[in-house]
């Protein structure tokens, strides 16, 4: 059986999942807290650092501030794409207002900024606020096609 290791995003602890139960909202075994939420995770610094490094499930970040306006009129927007998207993949977001160096070592040169990565590789970036068609659109473009 397949299984995809998978960061909880709340407390770091890495767990493996089998690809089959992806749909049945795992949970850390860790903490107990859902890995697969279908909603948006805001990240800290530790959970984005071993998350983009670690995780086989594709990980879109939303690079974000709070004071700027296309990343807040897209906030609703993120999410209804992390609703489509899950469960084969997750959507977070990172303040790089709170996290510049992150933002800095990501690369990141202007807000939103939208990164995927999956077994510790960038698969693809999406500059400015997008609608959620578009953000779909773009993680499914990035992923290998599964069987229907």
């Amino acid at each position: 059986m397949d299984n995809a290791k998978i960061t909880c995003l709340t407390c770091g602890q890495t767990n493996r999942v089998p690809l089959d139960r992806l749909s049945q909202s795992p949970r850390c075994g860790s903490c107990g807290d859902p890995l697969i939420t279908g909603g948006v995770t805001e990240m800290d610094a530790a959970g984005h650092d071993k998350a983009t490094r670690t995780d086989e499930l594709p990980l879109l970040v939303d690079y974000w501030a709070p004071w700027c306006g296309p990343c807040r009129m897209m906030a609703p927007e993120f999410a209804k794409a992390a609703k489509a998207l899950a469960p084969h993949a997750r959507l977070a977001k990172l303040n790089t207002q709170d996290h510049p160096d992150i933002a800095s070592r990501a690369r990141i040169q202007g807000i939103p900024a939208l990164v995927l990565y999956q077994r510790g590789r960038e698969l693809g970036r999406l500059a400015g606020a997008r609608p959620a068609s578009d953000i779909v659109a773009f993680v499914q473009s990035k992923l290998p096609q599964r069987g229907a």
